[in-house]
């Protein structure tokens, strides 16, 4: 992806797109994904970078939700676990098979939640992963040796799909570009371009530039997640809401609190959630909390007792109690659930994905979740076809290999995730040379050349997006990610030809931001 390219095209076709989408996080992504394979000629505008919001602070699972069997969602189910093994076939370098220990602690839960994850692989059907089992107390302590043992009787093991959730949005936004798709980020919509009350396009400023671009298209998509209502109000300042948002947080703890390859589940917390410990770049994911909030923000903040209580229920079950100086780092995420009522609590509302069209004619899709954004996008552009002049080309991504499919790429490599792309990373090591191959921090998995491949191969503009996004160094260790961040600005402004003040704000804005991230 080059964003000086791209910027470009837009110059030269303002008025020659098929479709515009508004938004670039897993939905919008998807979308683009789908409607350049179709053909069409596709553009998406994000106001930030891409995967900033929600879409990058995921538990990190493509699931079918052991939830929404448990709520009789069997539809969402269905659909989850048939896009978990579709996920898997057609991107093996971006997402894997994890197993799953559900702890047995209570004489019924040994048969329930076997039979539950047997309905589970049952449903999963041809593209299930691997069969469940039970285990007997002595394989449960084998298998996770710092479960808490008081009470114990067993476990059951299922398997699910494992994932990096930021590294699965940038691929979605490479592969949307080889299709032809022109793609930015830091492209703020300001407003639409409607003519007699039909919206025909938008006004976009980059925000890299403050140059304002005047853009028109046959059909426009919102999909904006958590904002999706401040898109629609922009579109009309009447329309009805729509979100319900929720906030959940996660923990990050060093590998000793769960030293092997086995997540483990709690099926139900007091507050109706299902809580995860899952091993993550060899470290510890623990989440995940269900909190209403009332206003959406692009950087949500962890609340002290959201952090309590993932720590209060981390004590239960392991042996030796995480305290918040164990914490490397926190992040929140604003799930953009779509309201049923008035009076349905958020961790009642489903997953499920809506599709809606104004009186303009802007389509708006909302709801859903990471494992179904393929679901949903062929969806969305099934339905921009039907409301524009599109021609109805058939959907291809049941089938469609994401960039850098790799076949046989081992998820304990740091390198997986580029799949084929390791190449290039190993050919610019061996062309500029092997102080590339050098990490940007001790305690973190990263080298300098990812640095530079993210540049100019990922549209990275910014120390966040590196240290955030196309790396995971925040969301894994916030305190080692600030230490790296004056050599991160450095880097940046040797490739993009930008001012040692340039350098010394970029520390600094992202010194603010990652102070967010250390426990409170």
């Amino acid at each position: 992806m080059n964003r000086n390219l791209n910027l470009e095209k837009i110059a030269e076709l303002p008025d020659q797109w098929d479709v515009i989408i508004i938004g670039g996080g897993a939905t919008g992504l998807g979308a683009a994904v789908d409607s350049a394979s179709r053909g069409f000629k596709t553009l998406l505008l994000e106001q930030s970078d891409f995967a900033k919001g929600t879409s990058s602070r995921s538990t990190k699972l493509i699931h079918g939700g052991l939830r929404y069997l448990q709520q009789g969602n069997l539809s969402l189910v269905i659909e989850a676990l048939r896009e978990r093994g579709l996920l898997c076939q057609n991107a093996p370098h971006l997402v894997h098979p994890l197993p799953f220990l559900v702890p047995n602690y209570k004489w019924w839960e040994g048969p329930f939640y076997g039979i539950g994850v047997k309905v589970y692989d049952f449903l999963a059907g041809s593209l299930g992963l691997k069969a469940s089992s039970k285990l007997s107390l002595e394989q449960t302590k084998k298998k996770l040796p710092t479960l808490e043992q008081e009470g114990l009787r067993g476990g059951v093991i299922y398997y699910d799909g494992q994932f990096d959730d930021a590294r699965l949005a940038i691929t979605l936004a490479r592969t949307s570009n080889d299709l032809g798709a022109t793609l930015f980020n830091y492209m703020q919509v300001t407003s639409f371009i409607k003519h007699q009350g039909h919206c025909v396009g938008v006004k976009a400023k980059d925000l890299l530039s403050q140059k304002e671009y005047t853009l028109k298209g046959k059909v426009v998509i919102n999909a904006t997640g958590a904002f999706t209502d401040s898109v629609r109000h922009l579109d009309d300042p009447k329309s009805m809401s729509i979100i319900a948002p929720s906030q959940g947080t996660h923990l990050v703890l060093p590998k000793e609190f769960l030293p092997c390859d086995t997540a483990l589940l709690i099926p139900h917390t007091e507050d109706n959630r299902v809580l995860f410990f899952v091993p993550w770049h060899d470290k510890v994911l623990l989440g995940t909390t269900d909190i209403e909030v009332s206003q959406v923000k692009l950087e949500p903040k962890a609340q002290k007792k959201e952090i309590a209580f993932l720590l209060k229920h981390a004590a239960n079950y392991l042996t030796k109690a995480p305290t918040a100086s164990d914490v490397l780092s926190v992040f929140t995420g604003i799930r953009p659930l779509v309201r049923a009522n008035e009076n349905s609590s958020t961790s009642q509302l489903s997953r499920d994905h809506r599709i809606i069209v104004s009186k303009s004619g802007l389509i708006t899709i909302a709801g859903g979740k990471w494992t179904t954004y393929r679901q949903m996008a062929e969806d969305v552009i099934n339905k921009a076809i039907q409301v524009s002049s599109l021609p109805d080309h058939p959907c291809i991504t049941r089938t469609l290999h994401l960039q850098g499919f790799c076949k046989h790429a081992d998820p304990k490599d740091p390198w997986s995730v580029y799949g084929s792309d390791r190449k290039v990373l190993e050919a610019l090591v061996k062309k500029e040379g092997k102080e590339l191959n050098e990490p940007i921090h001790p305690n973190l998995p990263y080298k300098q050349v990812e640095v530079i491949f993210a540049i100019r191969k990922e549209m990275a503009r910014t120390v966040e997006d590196i240290l955030s996004r196309r790396s995971r160094s925040l969301l894994l260790d916030a305190q080692a990610s600030i230490e790296a961040a004056p050599l991160i600005a450095e880097i940046l402004a040797k490739e993009l030809n930008h001012s040692a003040h340039w350098q010394k704000q970029q520390v600094k804005s992202y010194r603010e931001l990652a102070q967010g991230y250390l426990p409170l």
